[in-house]
Formats: structure tokens, C-alpha cells, sequence
């Protein structure tokens, strides 16, 4: 039975996990046991799936990005080059947290920017955009813009990966895509037509 994903010929698959169909598995990428990869995600060269990690639909990952136990990644995510995840808050070399591991959910549309840090048991909200570099140390809102170290929400974001400028009403227009968002009490959401 021919497999429906590619994967390189340096890459490790390892017994136990599913991946779907169309999905790329790039140059010395490690994809351990019993984790879930959904359909045409891409996995860039020398990354790590770690056990029981749930990667949805669509999944872009760059070059050199480890992804461990305890992460869920929803349909469409992005995580750029080198960015990382925790998944222990407490770690020390002496002592074993195996089995304690945080759970991290970057939801539908995020993007992640390169070398950014995400500490675990913080989720990412959708179609949020993590600016390269930041260090996420919190819950961040879903179409929210943040930066810096420790990252800070500093504006909005389309799903077309656009800055939103709301206007005295509350309502901002995406240059590309032309979709219309509300800003109230806090939280941005689409304005369906």
C-alpha cells in the first residue's frame, strides 16, 4: 500500500502516527509515535513532532521548529522559522516532569513569527499574529497583534494577515480581502454578510 504523504528520504517516521493525505515531511524531520498530522500540512527541514502532538489541516511549518507533547495546532496554522514551544514551566534536568506536560492550543488562522517563544499553557487565539521575536507569556485574544518581549497586543489583525484601523464606530475593512470587522469591548470579531 503506497503512502499519501511525502516525505523525505532523511526523515524518521516513527509507528504509531497518522498523517494525511498530501502532506510534505521536509529534510531530517523527526514525526514520533502515535501524533496526528492532518491533510496537505507542510513540516519543513530538521523539525520535531513529538508524541501525541495534533497537528489540523494545512499546518505550515518552517525550518528548524520542535513541536512537543502537549501542543495542539488547529487548521491553517503558521509557525515560522526556529520559533518555539515549552510545554513544562518548571523545568530542571534533575528532576522528572515527564507526564506533566502543559497544554498549548494555537487555534485556527494563528501565525507565529520567526524565533518567537510561546510558554506553554498559554493559547493562541484565532487568526492572532505573534511578531518574530516575542515572548508570549499570556492568553492571546483571537485576531490580536503582539510583540515583544514579554509580548505585548499592540493592535488587530485580518485573516488576510492585514493591521485593521478601526474607525470612531468600531469598524475596520481589510485592504485585501475587503472583509469588515468589529472592534467591542475588547474583542474583534468578522462581520458575517
Amino acid at each position: 500500500m503506497s503512502k499519501s504523504y511525502y516525505a523525505h528520504e532523511t526523515a524518521v517516521i516513527d509507528e504509531g502516527c497518522t498523517i494525511g493525505e498530501g502532506t510534505k515531511v521536509w529534510h531530517f524531520s523527526h514525526i514520533m509515535p502515535d501524533c496526528e498530522i492532518g491533510e496537505s500540512c507542510n513540516i519543513g527541514q530538521n523539525c520535531v513532532i513529538s508524541p501525541n502532538v495534533v497537528l489540523g489541516k494545512n499546518v505550515k511549518i518552517q525550518n528548524n521548529v520542535s513541536v512537543y507533547t502537549g501542543v495542539i495546532c488547529e487548521d491553517d496554522v503558521f509557525l515560522g522559522p526556529s520559533m518555539v514551544f515549552t510545554n513544562v514551566v518548571n523545568p530542571r534536568s534533575g528532576v522528572n516532569r515527564r507526564g506533566q506536560y502543559t497544554r498549548t492550543v494555537v487555534k485556527k488562522g494563528a501565525s507565529i513569527g520567526a524565533n518567537a517563544t510561546i510558554v506553554c499553557g498559554h493559547d493562541i487565539g484565532e487568526y492572532a499574529f505573534i511578531g518574530a521575536g516575542a515572548v508570549v507569556t499570556k492568553e492571546v485574544l483571537s485576531f490580536a497583534l503582539v510583540v515583544g518581549n514579554p509580548a505585548k497586543q499592540i493592535g488587530w489583525m485580518s485573516t488576510h494577515g492585514h493591521r485593521l484601523h478601526f474607525d470612531e464606530s468600531g469598524i475596520a475593512i481589510c485592504p485585501e480581502s475587503k472583509q469588515k470587522y468589529r472592534l467591542d469591548n475588547g474583542r474583534v470579531t468578522k462581520i458575517e454578510a
